[in-house]
């Protein structure tokens, strides 16, 4: 089968790879020269394991390759649209580029095609795209299919997890769920049309956001109650409540939220819910919660060098883990760039960065320096701080960690999340403990 992507970013270029692999000939069209010809060269940027070396290899094949130009998309049997929507100064999607795109594929698409979105939009938008630029052709079998793949894990999902289908009319429904079918052969969950589809994903967004948000809220209730609280300990049992068919399901608390989809999709809901005449708490509510998460840190963190007496001109603070996920080198929206900005605007007067996953463009600042190794970047720190737990961070031996660190230095756990014996050895040689919702003595 001959599959069109139009979008060649992180989730074009997983499904492409995933697609091309499986024997498939794929055309990717974008906009960006330099992405394009990377891609030719069987080159590609996007950090996601196994990737790189899946698309050199099919490439390499002539099974997949790229183009700025949208003349390919007459000859594919399938096209599927993945470009970005970002969040619009209003709030809201911005649909400028796939409103581009539709306007390209207008030019090019053919008879019994299968045009199928996977762009995160508001519900209204395939349809609309489909009708403003396609016309009332009944030729063409249109979709949406939501993108549900977690950074770091993305291949191994796109190759299990269940498939959305909602069509602009029944027989598109059936078309895209038939194609999901045969080519991936995971289950295939069809819904009544493009709308209920569209909303599916803001609805799984909306969902693990404010779940966050709650297990942030109950970790910082743990840190301001006068007892031993730790919030993993709480959470374990509290999720061992089954309720209806399912049980409690409290995800973990950590520094902050970053990536695509999880900061800009609850305001597509909630803008989703004004345009409609009710306003929503909840996303609004999630959302400050999580964005305020790095400043909660790094206010706790300030203290305690107050605390022990240093002068923050002088503290050296190390960053371990730079990407917003752990195992994965994804930067965007990274809650760690809160963090160093907040770091520096307070005045602190050294900060190191040390994260195997991340190329040096990515960590451009003024004052920061990006090591080669952890242990380099972690020597003479008052205050170390995991931001992530990438494998080759959480194996750092706890002896070697307070050996190279200062005496009375802080470990601050944003995502690394120490077992009670470790924190107790970090202790006995003389380096204090924070932790998310974790303050226990």
């Amino acid at each position: 089968m001959h599959i069109g992507i139009v979008g060649f970013g992180y989730i074009g270029a997983v499904i492409g790879a995933v697609l091309s692999d499986k024997g498939h000939k794929v055309s990717a069209v974008d906009n960006n020269f330099a992405s394009i010809e990377d891609l030719n060269q069987g080159i590609c940027s996007v950090p996601e394991p196994s990737l790189r070396d899946m698309i050199k290899v099919n490439v390499e094949a002539g099974l997949l390759s790229g183009s700025t130009s949208y003349e390919a998309i007459s000859q594919c049997d399938v096209v599927l649209v993945t470009v970005g929507t970002p969040l619009s100064s209003q709030f809201d999607a911005d649909l400028s580029a796939i409103g581009n795109v539709f306007n390209n594929l207008s030019k090019y698409v053919k008879k019994n095609q299968i045009i199928m979105v996977k762009s995160t939009v508001p519900p209204g938008v395939t349809r609309k795209m489909a009708n403003d630029y396609l016309g009332d052709r009944d030729d063409l079998y249109v979709g949406f299919s939501p993108e549900r793949l977690a950074e770091g894990n993305a291949i191994e999902e796109f190759n299990s997890l269940p498939i959305i289908v909602g069509g602009i009319n029944d027989l598109s429904t059936s078309k895209c769920a038939d194609f999901w079918s045969e080519i991936m052969g995971v289950e295939v969950i069809k819904v009544s049309s493009c709308e209920s589809a569209e909303l599916v994903k803001l609805a799984n967004n909306q969902w693990i956001d404010l779940n966050i948000a709650l297990a942030n809220e109950l970790a910082i209730l743990c840190d301001a109650l006068p007892y031993d609280l730790d919030v993993l300990e709480i959470i374990r049992g509290a999720n061992s409540l089954k309720k209806g068919q399912h049980f409690v399901n409290y995800l973990t608390p950590s520094i902050g939220v970053g990536g695509y989809c999880l900061t800009k999709d609850p305001w597509f809901f909630s803008a989703l819910g004004n345009k409609n005449g009710r306003t929503l708490k909840l996303p609004s509510a999630g959302r400050a919660v999580n964005d305020n998460m790095p400043y909660l840190c790094v206010e706790r963190i300030l203290q305690y060098l107050l605390d022990r007496g240093c002068t923050i001109e002088s503290s050296k603070v190390a960053i371990l883990g730079y990407s917003f996920k752990s195992n994965s080198g994804d930067t965007r929206f990274s809650p760690m760039i809160a963090i160093i900005d907040a770091l520096l605007e307070k005045g602190i007067g050294q900060i190191t960065v040390f994260d195997s996953t991340v190329g040096d463009e990515k960590i451009e600042k003024e004052k920061v320096t990006k090591c080669s190794a952890w242990d380099e970047c972690i020597i003479d720190a008052d205050c170390v701080v995991f931001g992530a737990s990438h494998d080759d961070i959480a194996s750092i031996p706890i002896n070697e960690l307070s050996n190279l660190m200062k005496k009375n230095g802080l470990v601050f756990d944003g995502r690394r999340y120490f077992k009670k014996d470790e924190i107790i050895t970090l202790k006995k040689s003389g380096i204090e403990y924070l932790g998310v919702g974790r303050s226990f003595s």
